[in-house]
């Protein structure tokens, strides 16, 4: 007999769950929002930071998945989209993921109603985003030469700033496993009546 509701997709196919509460549970996603936009924006006025902050592999012709961000945040917020897409797609998705998180902000202050996330299957989500992060160091790597840029004195501002951004990633992650745990209700104590 065939199920009334129809196949139901399997969690790990569904890794997030969106909902609509009367509390806002992604604050610091706001202000990491706020703060991208005010870079881009920064970035779109006065122009590119002056300092090299590519990683080693850069120098040796392997194109890491973010490389060309910068640049593609720039051109996306001087109202380019074709460049900015050409040296990297993240930036689009990275400046439009802002705006939509500054948008849920504003509907959340003016009806008292937030739309909020939560990860209900962390592997299928992790296999998901390593997927997507395998398919553009692959897109990224057929555009070497668009990418590479002319050597300048080395500093050590770029390794550096990998080092950190990939702290604050693994950060994010962290407290984000760390307040779906305490905000996930408790479950009853199974063969209790």
């Amino acid at each position: 007999m065939s199920d009334p509701e129809g196949p139901r997709t399997p969690v790990w196919l569904r890794p997030l769950e969106f909902r609509v509460q009367e509390r806002n549970r992604l604050r610091p996603l706001t202000w990491i929002a706020l703060a991208g936009l005010v870079l881009g924006a920064a970035m779109a006025i006065f122009g590119l930071p002056p300092v090299d902050i590519h990683g080693f592999l850069h120098y040796a012709g392997i194109m890491g998945p973010f490389c060309g961000a910068t640049r593609s945040v720039w051109s996306a917020m001087s109202g380019d989209i074709l460049t900015s897409l050409h040296y990297n797609p993240v930036g689009v998705l990275l400046v439009l993921g802002a705006v939509a998180v500054l948008v849920r902000l504003v509907v959340g202050w003016s009806t008292g109603r937030w739309l909020n996330v939560s990860v209900r299957h962390w592997a299928g989500l992790s296999a998901m985003g390593g997927a997507l992060l395998v398919a553009l160091m692959i897109n990224q790597n057929l555009h070497t030469e668009l990418l590479q840029t002319e050597p300048g004195p080395y500093g050590p501002i770029g390794p550096l700033l990998n080092v950190v951004v990939s702290g604050i990633v693994l950060g994010i992650w962290g407290l984000t496993r760390y307040w779906s745990r305490r905000t996930a209700p408790a479950e009853a104590p199974s063969g209790s009546a």
